[in-house]
Formats: structure tokens, C-alpha cells, sequence
């Protein structure tokens, strides 16, 4: 399925909202956000991906495909439904930097609160809890992943010391399942509260015709209940070491590329069983999303493949990908759901063959446009089955990359390009030129039409430490900003116009008399 109207969305990731206990959550500001981007003419919100971050804090690298993070389940929500007391949440300092996520402070403190939670409430909710545990299978793996990694200390399971559960093997499973069995408990309960939140936060959403895009990050970390309980699908040996990892080459990022570090596929053991690991993927981000954007689209058509020890990512070499075959099998197995690839990198003809063929929209960021060069992303080469950025979260911030003296030559060809003077503001240029675009779709990152610098930036690629921080001031989203939204969303023909209410019968009359 394809989007039909031009329209617009704001990328805004949940953990950047301004709640009150130190990152953004499915409570009241989420809400809030929602009725800011109806107000504003919007049509989508764009979030990153929603599953539990470990070590980095990135949510490109998750314990579960399935899960949703706890660190999102609303404590005021949460009071205001006796799980909790009011007390013990504002016993609790969160954090000193409202513009800034301290996700040790939430590690250490959040998870203590929600056991309480937990004992006070799972008894009373456990019919409830039961059914979700027959509509959500996965549950039940990654609640004992979950748990087995608490008791050795939080390492991944390929430390472990028991070697016949660091082997899945099922009656290792049902004897620690048993040993367990509380700390499971506590993890479906997380991830009941989790969706229902969730669940109640999209039918809102749904109701103000306001639909959620959200990430299929391509790679799966190898700390995680995917690897763990299903290891025969990835580039593993015997011992459970990858025998080579995903990254990238040296590109516009990185001199030295981009070593994820994540296991790859074994593509041959994946199609001789129907892609079907993929399709229950994607089943599980249907749940959460109106629009999946496949993470890293070209390496379907050929992935980077690093020697697992290698320090850099410049010794890998490019390996055939599966290509239409799975590509074309999603789109045919999920025939209503729109999918968007994102197609960035190193572009070759084989991956655009593969865009082509499938017929899904690929992104075009402005911020790549202006190198003097009559490329891909200029506004008159972008076709209308396209989606349009004026950069992503792995981007500078808009203003910060207009004051960047790297990109000196880019924005003299960009102001000349699209007839900037000087004295304009560039930022609100850029934006306005990416709404222009004949994109089917624009989308503009909260940062930039904040005008936010480089303090802002939610993701430097290659960079270990310190990303996935940045929140939005409390204040920040003002009505001079919604109607300036507003208004440029009109301008350009991104909103659908409102139906005229029809006539009365008395009231068509009385017109023809006057």
C-alpha cells in the first residue's frame, strides 16, 4: 500500500518528550504532541525504533525485535491508576537536565519502581495479563532472556556459565523458567503495561487522524533474545561467535566507516525457511506503526561484511543480499501495510534496480543535495514516490549544520540553488524548500523547527558514547510555532482540505431567496 495524498510529519523520538521523570513516556506528553501535530496540519509522527536499549542506550540496539522499552510506561499514569503512589514517584530525583536524558539515573532507580508496581498489582491483573501473554508468544522467550541475564549479571547470554541454556536447549529453559518464575512474571507485566499504554495512546492518535512511522532497524543486536533463541539464522560458529559482522564503509559519516558490530544473517538458512523470521518481524512492528521504514534498505541488495575482531570497518567487503526475494515477498505477504526504504549510503545500480523493482518510496536528505554535483537529492531530481528530509536523526540539527564551516561551499550552492539571501534565516529556507519538494511525503526532525543547534543532535554515527540524549524543553512548542507550521503545511498543499459540512435543505433555500 502506498500513501495516496501529499502530507507531512515531524520526527520526534518518544524518549525526547518533556515528561517530568527524565525522559519521554506514553503519558501525558505524548498526548500533548499528538494534539500539537492535528493542530499544526500534520498527518504522521515519526518515532525511532520503541524496544529496551542496553549497553550505548541506542534504540537501533535492542534485547528484543518485539518488546517495548519500560523506560516508556508512564508513572503518573501509573498513580493515577493505583499502581503506584505519588510519594514514590516524587521521592525520586530524575534528573538535574531537562534537555538532556541521564539514563543511568533512570536504570538505576525505574526498574526498582516498577517491581513495586509490580507486587501491589499482578494479582489483581493477571486474567488480563494472561490473555496478553496467548496474543503475544514472543513474550514469553524474551521474559525469560530477560531474567536469566539478571541472574548472571546482566552479561549477554554468550557468557553465561551454564552452557546448556546459553544453547536454548528446552529443558534448560522450563527448569530456569521455574527457578525464575517471579522475575518472568515481572517481565510480561512490564510489557503488558507497556502495549497498554501504547495501545490507548494509538487509538487517540488514530482518532485525531494521526498515524505513527516507525524503524525496522535491518541488524538485531547479538545481546539479545532474538540471537539467543533462534542462533541457527545468523553468521554464527559452533561456539556462538560471529564469524563476521555488520558496518559500513568509510562514507560521508565516518573516514574509517561504521563497524556496528551486529552478526549477520544467514541468508540461505532464512529463505529455506520461508523468510518466516522476518515475517513475524514485521508482524510485530505492524502492532506499533502505521508506516515501516526498513532501516538500511541496501543491504538487502548487498551487505558490508567485517571479520568479527576487525577494529575498523575499512577490511570488509560486500556480500550478495537477498534481494527481491524478500523484498517482494514482504510486500506481497503485507499488502496493507506501506513501507518505506531508506536507501542511503552507497548507492549502486543494483540497489536502485532493487527500489525500482519493489516500487517502495526511497528518501531523498536535502542536506546530501548540495555538493555542486546534479545528484539524487536535489528538489528537481526527486520524484513524487519519494521521502523527503532535511536531514534525519543521524544528521546535524539543520542550524547546526548551516553554522558548520565544513559545509561552507554546500550552503553557498544551496543558497544560490534555491535563491536564499544572505539575510534570510537558512533553516526555515531548507525546510520550506523540502515542503516544497514534489515528495509524497516531507519530514522534518522537532530539533529544526525549533531551530535547534548542534547541542540538539540526537545521533552522531560512528560515535559510541554520549547520543540518543537530546529532549525537548517543557515550553518549547508554542501557538506562533504550531501556526507557522500550520501555515506552510497549507502552503504547500500537505494537508487535505477540511469537508464543507452539507447544506440543509431550509438552509439551501433561504440562500436562493436572498
Amino acid at each position: 500500500m502506498s500513501i495516496k495524498n501529499r502530507c507531512s510529519a515531524v520526527l520526534m523520538p518518544m524518549s525526547s518528550l518533556p515528561s517530568p521523570h527524565g525522559i519521554g513516556t506514553l503519558g501525558q506528553c505524548a498526548y500533548d504532541f499528538i494534539d500539537f501535530l492535528k493542530a499544526a496540519g500534520q498527518k504522521y509522527w515519526q518515532l525511532l525504533p520503541l524496544g529496551p536499549t542496553g549497553y550505548g542506550d541506542s534504540p537501533y540496539s535492542s534485547f528484543s525485535t518485539f518488546a517495548g522499552n519500560p523506560y516508556f510506561i508512564d508513572l503518573d499514569v501509573l498513580a493515577e491508576e493505583g499502581f503506584l503512589t505519588r510519594e514514590e514517584i516524587e521521592g525520586i530525583n530524575w534528573g538535574d537536565d531537562e534537555e538532556k536524558t541521564d539514563y543511568g539515573t533512570i536504570y538505576n532507580h525505574r526498574y526498582i519502581l516498577l517491581w513495586t508496581a509490580f507486587e501491589r498489582k499482578y494479582a489483581e491483573y493477571k486474567e488480563q495479563i494472561r490473555a496478553f501473554r496467548r496474543e503475544n508468544p514472543w513474550v514469553e522467550n524474551y521474559a525469560l532472556y530477560m531474567s536469566i541475564k539478571e541472574k548472571f549479571n546482566d552479561r549477554p547470554w554468550m557468557e553465561w556459565e551454564d552452557e546448556a541454556i546459553k544453547r536454548h536447549e528446552p529443558a534448560a529453559c522450563e527448569e530456569y523458567r521455574r527457578m525464575l518464575l517471579d522475575h518472568v512474571n515481572y517481565q510480561i507485566f512490564l510489557q503488558f503495561l507497556f502495549f497498554r499504554q501504547w495501545n490507548k495512546l494509538r487509538a487517540y492518535a488514530k482518532k485525531q487522524g494521526i498515524g505513527f512511522i516507525g524503524d525496522i532497524p535491518i541488524y538485531v543486536a547479538m545481546d539479545s533474545a532474538d540471537i539467543w533463541s533462534e542462533a541457527h539464522f545468523f553468521q554464527l560458529t559452533q561456539d556462538y561467535v560471529p564469524s563476521a559482522v555488520a558496518g559500513v564503509p568509510p562514507d560521508a559519516f565516518t573516514e574509517d566507516g561504521q563497524l556496528w558490530g551486529n552478526p549477520l544473517y544467514n541468508w540461505k538458512t532464512m529463505q529455506d525457511d520461508g523468510y518466516g523470521w522476518w515475517i513475524r518481524r514485521v508482524e510485530g512492528a505492524n502492532r506499533l506503526f502505521d508506516i515501516i521504514r526498513i532501516d538500511h534498505f541496501r543491504g538487502f541488495e548487498s551487505y558490508w561484511s567485517v571479520p568479527y575482531g576487525a577494529d575498523t570497518a575499512k577490511k570488509g567487503k560486500w556480500c550478495i543480499g537477498p534481494g527481491i526475494k524478500l523484498v517482494g515477498m514482504l510486500t506481497q505477504w503485507f499488502p496493507d501495510i506501506t513501507f518505506i526504504a531508506e536507501d542511503l549510503g552507497i548507492i549502486t545500480p543494483g540497489v536502485r534496480a532493487l527500489l525500482d523493482e519493489s516500487g517502495l518510496p526511497g528518501m531523498k536528505v536535502l542536506q546530501f543535495a548540495f555538493d555542486g554535483s546534479d545528484n539524487a537529492y536535489l528538489p528537481h531530481n526527486i520524484s513524487k514516490n519519494s521521502v523527503c528530509y532535511v536531514g534525519t536523526h543521524d544528521n546535524e540539527t539543520t542550524s547546526g549544520w548551516v553554522k558548520n564551516p565544513e559545509h561552507e561551499k554546500e550552503l553557498a550552492y544551496a543558497q544560490k540553488y534555491l535563491g536564499i539571501p544572505d539575510s534570510a534565516n537558512k533553516t526555515q529556507a531548507l525546510i520550506r524548500a523540502g515542503m516544497a519538494s514534489t515528495s509524497i511525503l516531507f519530514v522534518v526532525t522537532m530539533q529544526d523547527l525549533l531551530e535547534l543547534g548542534a547541542e540538539a543532535r540526537m545521533n552522531c554515527p560512528g560515535k559510541s558514547y554520549g547520543n540518543w540524549t537530546w529532549r525537548m524543553k517543557k515550553d518549547a512548542i508554542t501557538p506562533e510555532l504550531t501556526e507557522k507550521l500550520l501555515d506552510l503545511t497549507r502552503t504547500y498543499h500537505r494537508q487535505e482540505e477540511p469537508k464543507k459540512a452539507e447544506k440543509t435543505a431550509d438552509e439551501t433555500v433561504k440562500e436562493a431567496k436572498e
